[in-house]
């Protein structure tokens, strides 16, 4: 299998094949990540794509998903991304839903037609990178999109028949905007309700934007317990039904996942159980903030 750039993809995602078909971001310019900031986007090769393809095909698998990589695989031409699932089908017939990471940009590039035929094709439960619906946060973290243009667009993602994951950034309003972000966020979400909300806490690493920005005061980190209050806030403030809440990222401090709204009330208790028991074993610890660190 070719891999010719980092690989990183959803914990909900570890055990499914991958399928590179770009390397890098498209994008790469969010003030929070470093992920490829050294790796130059670009497009994998039909011909290495196909090779992959029958390398899957000869191990004789039986394959039903398939997770594209790296970045935003989504930035791909409406032609390209076909033919890439007509490869997909000819070798394992078996798939029955190609996803990936898609940006906000990713879809305002596609029309509603491109997204009816991608849907038709196999294409379904993206992965969005929203972090947050409150506009001065989404401009702070440089996402390169607004949220009257995230309304739009994951409303035309819904016309067209998709479901999709969204991805959250827990901290990213900063310590005094935390209520705002959350209802900010929820609002959104409340009108175009994803299959699986995944927030995860705000890591500021090394050599980022985010760490000057919070070096200069314009961006204040939440602590340990601030995140975790924030996770309730959202919890309470999501009006949304047989609604995966998958909180158990790895940079989450407390890991709990469930389905909203059954198991909202058990998943507050089990995180005001957790920080009990931190604040019992560790005094002091939830008051601190996430130390920087690289990626």
């Amino acid at each position: 299998m070719h891999q010719t750039g980092q690989i990183y993809r959803p914990p909900s995602e570890a055990s499914v094949q991958r399928l590179e078909v770009t390397i890098g971001c498209s994008h790469n310019k969010c003030s929070f990540c470093t992920m490829y900031r050294k790796t130059p986007f670009r497009v994998a090769p039909l011909e290495d794509v196909e090779m992959d393809l029958k390398e899957l095909h000869d191990r004789g698998e039986k394959i039903t998903r398939i997770y594209l990589t790296n970045g935003d695989p989504f930035v791909l031409g409406t032609d390209r991304l076909v033919k890439i699932a007509e490869l997909v089908h000819q070798y394992l017939p078996e798939v029955e839903v190609l996803t990936c990471y898609a940006s906000i940009q990713n879809l305002k590039a596609k029309s509603l037609e491109d997204l009816k035929l991608l849907k038709s094709v196999g294409y379904d439960e993206l992965y969005v990178g929203l972090e947050t619906a409150y506009a001065p946060a989404v401009k702070l973290i440089n996402k390169g999109f607004t949220v009257e243009e995230a309304y739009e667009n994951i409303g035309k993602l819904k016309e067209a028949g998709m479901k999709y994951s969204a991805l959250l950034m827990l901290g990213i309003g900063g310590k005094e905007h935390s209520k705002e972000s959350v209802e900010a966020t929820a609002a959104l979400l409340n009108k175009y309700p994803p299959y699986r909300v995944s927030p995860l806490s705000t890591a500021v690493l090394r050599g980022s934007e985010l760490e000057e920005l919070c070096d200069k005061g314009e961006y204040v980190q939440l602590t340990e317990r601030e995140l975790i209050e924030e996770e309730k806030m959202l919890l309470r403030a999501l009006k949304i039904n047989d609604c995966i809440f998958f909180g158990s990222h790895p940079y989450n401090l407390i890991t709990i996942s469930g389905v909203l709204p059954q198991d909202r009330e058990e998943i507050i208790k089990h995180l005001d159980s957790e920080m009990a028991a931190w604040d019992r074993d560790q005094p002091g610890f939830l008051d601190t903030v996430w130390k920087r660190t690289d990626m």
